[in-house]
């Protein structure tokens, strides 16, 4: 994948920041779950991500960044974000907000930069895999790493 149109955003931006990582590139009509892409992948459910934005009572938005085979507990991210309560925003306004489509949102370069919280279970795994802002893409990149260029907190998120 060494050719420059094959590479997203996310890739890019990882490239000019002299960030180590591995790209995954898989063909999908755009139909599979975050499960079906750590198959696809031969992944360890638990390192492969997804990214999900949400929306607090303050009207603030937050990006929370869970393993692909659970789900977003609400009241433990309306804690992680000190807010009285949290919601999933609807997918038509992913677009306008993020500039990712449902299935290809990246935590990495967003349109803009809300606070980021992942879960606690990303510390159980030297690096992780997460979409690479586009779908049929995807990114795998260790944690340490990820601190360099992605403002955010560990937090139980399920």
């Amino acid at each position: 994948m060494s050719k420059n149109k094959d590479k997203t955003n996310v890739m890019r931006f990882l490239d000019q920041k002299k960030i180590d990582y591995i790209p995954y590139q898989y063909e999908t009509d755009g139909s599979l779950t975050g499960i079906d892409v750590a198959l696809k992948l031969n992944k360890n459910m638990n390192s492969v991500f997804k990214t999900l934005v949400t929306v607090g009572k303050s009207n603030q938005n937050y990006v929370f960044v869970i393993p692909v085979d659970r789900e977003l507990d609400l009241k433990k991210a309306a804690e992680a974000s000190e807010e009285k309560s949290i919601r999933m925003i609807p997918s038509r306004e992913l677009l306008v907000l993020t500039g990712y489509i449902h299935g290809g949102c990246s935590p990495l370069c967003m349109k803009k930069k809300f606070k980021t919280f992942i879960d606690e279970e990303a510390n159980n795994h030297e690096s992780i895999t997460f979409s690479a802002g586009k779908i049929g893409y995807q990114v795998e990149i260790k944690i340490e790493n990820l601190k360099k260029i992605l403002n955010f907190k560990f937090f139980q998120l399920t």
